[in-house]
């Protein structure tokens, strides 16, 4: 355990303090010489990734492998993955945030490791990029800038979709280095890139590329500080200088007097630059302040991260980072803060010293703010005994304290249970509380996942009330692609260990068995998957087709049945997709359903259907979709045409479809009579009924060919009555309604001639067929000649029946002083006054 004081290892630089926390010792082999590799580091504490530099002649060693591969290990030294590299010459080697290794090639190919376990995706960057060749690389969190060796700069914005565009070009000359601004931090929030040509610095940004207008180049190392606010630029001449990220102001100006190029230049957090050399490794702070670190171990490399910089050596791992505020105030020498005094009256109370109330009261009206301050600087602590100190102190100060909300100590608690846990070196993720604040305790999760720590995972999730799906089916899918036992004893496995829990999806873990090539066992795992939309696109591009089509058919989903079937109908010859969906009558009604829905059929759904219902050998729904084309057809020949396909159909069987082929014929047959009409009358008859064909022909005056139709029809003569009248009252043809009136009988009587003369207005026509209409209630010859406007005729109907009632009604109708009305009188003045 630590115990030593946490200002053991601070570095004054000005009026600020830098601290040195040694994370990990005995970190990599000692004939491991990082002299001969390229060191690329994740952010938050992750993983690193070392390359042999393949401009360095090395040794050949016979404890090692032969093979050129990136290494993967943890800050701790423990070896996470091995990835062996036959892909050419990399000329690209970083990180993203979410911990993702990306590999650039000088041909512009870029790999996207994505698990820390060999899995990864692939892109090109274009643009001329395998012609001109890759000559570096510089990454932040989600893209990254390549540089072309003919100054071209090529930007990829993000690893999930990439898409790399070309930023505008810089000028030619040799680049003898450069760096970016990532979009977060731009103003154009675009990527802008630093360049060191000539003696200035260009800036490269979508758009344009703008001369900075500095003479104090070249640099040799440009680097910008994690807010985007600052630049760092090193010259040949061994000087650093600090300036603002627009170019506008020089902030400080630090002589390294050394000739011998550094290694690296950093920042460290926002306030402080870190330059290191082989073995030394210098701390430049504001106004050119300095703090110096030895290492008698070899080559160091530095990883930046977001507050500070780790510092990798054979044998150690450290954190430089200024120290926080609150740790200051906690324990910097000669400090007289509440907080400072808290701490102290609790190590009192350890000793069981009467000072430790001396100093409660002395700290009194400031003790809500003394607590706080050490529950913030435990989180800053790497020293368990250092945490447990100060949470002692919190502890003690808000015991004395009437009210205080203890929410932010709890809270402080789980996290560093948490943070403590997966510093472990077994583990080795060393992350600063401010540095698990941004990564968040799901991308924290997500970490430990990558590197198989399932158990560790389960009980951060559990610890932090975190859902625990993921965690499970991950691990699920780790095994079905690194198991080696049956699919049988892994499927059961797996289904044991998931069973009850909530929101596992059997579907991802059978895409990871499918994409291992272990489809059975992927079938088994889907069996698991209660969402039947999870299991059938899956079962699609297993080509386990007619089982995609029952489980679609099974969840009752008809969206999901239709998109079943349009996947088959694409990928499936005509008569295999037939086959498939014949044993399965919702999916035939489903095809048939969607093939007539719409206004009309698209010719693709009438072939459908035909083929359907040949296949089927449906031969009365064959002939309707026959039928249905000769109904949509505008020339009368093809409809014919269509009618006789029908006919065919049918004529198998005769007797059967006996109606059907029936009315086939009498069908084209009219089709034919209508052509005939078309030809000769100056009217178009094609697609009218046979009632409308006569209707229509009455009303043009040919009878006798209305006569025809009847005939060939059989239409009765009740319903060509029908529709002589109507076409005779339509045509307003009075002399033949009044010829017609002439005859003794009508087949439909003579109250609808009465009916439709009247409502065409000719009352006087009407009339005439009131005295031939028989069999009528009583009284309604009365009502038919009010109707009419004769009252004196329905008033002597009226005393002709002896209807008192509709005498009266019609005498008072027509007003006693009237003609009309004196004429009523007279005629009922016998029969209804006495």
């Amino acid at each position: 355990m630590d115990t030593a004081h946490p200002t053991a290892g601070w570095e004054q630089l000005g009026n600020r303090f830098y601290r040195k926390i040694q994370l990990y010792t005995q970190v990599f082999d000692q004939d491991l010489d990082l002299d001969n590799y390229i060191v690329a580091g994740a952010p938050y504490g992750g993983a690193i990734a070392l390359y042999r530099d393949e401009d360095k002649l090395v040794a050949f060693q016979p404890t090692r492998a032969s093979k050129p591969g990136i290494d993967i290990y943890s800050c701790a030294g423990k070896l996470i993955r091995r990835i062996n590299w036959d892909q050419g010459s990399i000329k690209g080697l970083g990180w993203s945030e979410d911990e993702k290794l990306l590999v650039v090639t000088a041909d512009g190919t870029v790999r996207c490791y994505y698990d820390l376990q060999g899995e990864f995706t692939q892109f090109s960057l274009g643009n001329g990029a395998d012609e001109a060749g890759v000559t570096s690389c510089r990454f932040y969190a989600h893209g990254l800038v390549a540089l072309l060796s003919s100054n071209a700069l090529v930007s990829v914005s993000s690893y999930d979709e990439p898409r790399p565009k070309l930023l505008a070009a810089p000028p030619e000359g040799h680049v003898y280095s450069w760096n970016l601004v990532p979009p977060a931090y731009t103003l154009s929030r675009s990527v802008e890139v630093l360049l060191s040509i000539n003696q200035t610095i260009y800036v490269s940004d979508a758009t344009d590329c703008e001369d900075r207008f500095l003479d104090i180049g070249p640099f040799t190392h440009i680097a910008v500080s994690p807010n985007g606010k600052y630049s760092a630029l090193y010259t040949a001449t061994g000087k650093a200088h600090v300036i603002t990220s627009d170019f506008q102001t020089r902030l400080s100006e630090h002589d390294s007097k050394s000739k011998i190029p550094p290694k690296y230049l950093e920042w460290c957090g926002n306030d402080a630059v870190v330059i290191a050399w082989e073995d030394e490794v210098h701390l430049v702070g504001p106004n050119g302040a300095l703090a110096r670190f030895y290492y008698d171990s070899g080559r160091v490399h530095l990883v930046p991260d977001y507050d500070g910089v780790r510092v990798i050596a054979n044998d150690t791992c450290d954190f430089l980072q200024k120290v926080p505020d609150v740790t200051e105030q906690v324990f910097r020498l000669g400090a007289d803060s509440a907080a400072s005094i808290l701490l102290d009256a609790v190590e009192q109370l350890e000793m069981q010293s009467p000072k430790a109330d001396d100093n409660i009261q002395l700290i009194r009206p400031n003790l809500v703010e003394a607590v706080d301050t050490c529950v913030n600087a435990a989180g800053h602590e790497f020293s368990v005994h250092w945490q447990k100190q100060l949470l002692k102190a919190a502890s003690f100060g808000k015991s004395v304290l009437d009210i205080y909300n203890s929410d932010d100590f709890v809270d402080m608690c789980e996290t560093l249970r948490v943070l403590n846990a997966v510093r472990f070196f077994e583990i080795g993720l060393p992350l600063s509380y401010e540095q698990y604040q941004r990564l968040s305790p799901s991308g924290l999760i997500a970490r430990l996942l990558h590197r198989h720590e399932y158990l560790l995972a389960l009980r951060i999730a559990g610890y932090l009330r975190l859902p625990t799906d993921k965690i499970y089916v991950h691990w699920a899918s780790a095994k079905v692609r690194l198991g080696s036992d049956a699919d049988d004893a892994i499927c059961r496995k797996i289904v044991e260990k998931l069973s009850g829990k909530p929101g596992i999806s059997f579907e991802a873990i059978a895409r990871a068995a499918y994409d291992e090539g272990r489809g059975r066992l992927a079938t088994e795992l889907l069996n698991h998957e209660p969402r039947a939309g999870r299991q059938v696109p899956l079962l699609l591009s297993m080509e386990e087709d007619e089982l995609a089509l029952d489980k679609a058919i099974e969840s009752g989903d008809t969206d999901l049945i239709y998109f079943v079937l349009h996947q088959l109908k694409r990928k499936l010859p005509l008569a295999a997709f037939f086959r498939a969906i014949n044993s399965r009558p919702t999916a035939t009604a489903l095809v048939e359903s969607s093939a007539r829905q719409g206004d009309g059929e698209t010719r693709e759904d009438t072939a459908l259907l035909k083929d359907l219902y040949y296949q089927d050998d449906r031969r009365i729904d064959g002939a309707a979709v026959f039928v249905r084309e000769a109904l949509s057809q505008p020339e009368t020949r093809t409809a014919s045409d269509k009618l006789a396909l029908a006919a065919k159909l049918l004529a198998d069987n005769t007797k059967e479809h006996a109606f059907e082929l029936g009315a086939l014929k009498e069908a084209t047959t009219l089709l034919r009579m209508q052509e005939a009409f078309d030809r000769d009358l100056t009217d178009t008859f094609t697609g009218l009924s046979v009632n409308q064909t006569m209707f229509k022909l009455i009303r043009l005056g040919y009878h006798g060919r209305a006569k025809k139709i009847q005939s060939e029809f059989k239409v009765p003569e009740k319903v060509a009555w029908w529709i002589r009248l109507q076409a005779l009252v339509a045509k307003r043809d009075w002399n033949e309604l009044e010829e017609i009136a002439r005859q003794r009988k009508s087949p439909i009587g003579w109250v609808p001639f009465f009916n439709q003369i009247l409502q065409a207005g000719n009352p006087r026509l009407a009339e005439e067929f009131i005295p031939k209409c028989t069999g009528l209630p009583p009284g309604q010859t009365v009502t038919m000649y009010e109707r009419c406007g004769r009252p004196v005729k329905a008033a002597t109907e009226a005393v002709r029946i002896k209807d008192a009632e509709a005498w009266s009604r019609l005498l008072e109708a027509a007003g006693r002083g009237t003609s009309e009305g004196r004429e009523i009188e007279r005629l009922g003045l016998g029969v209804f006054k006495k």
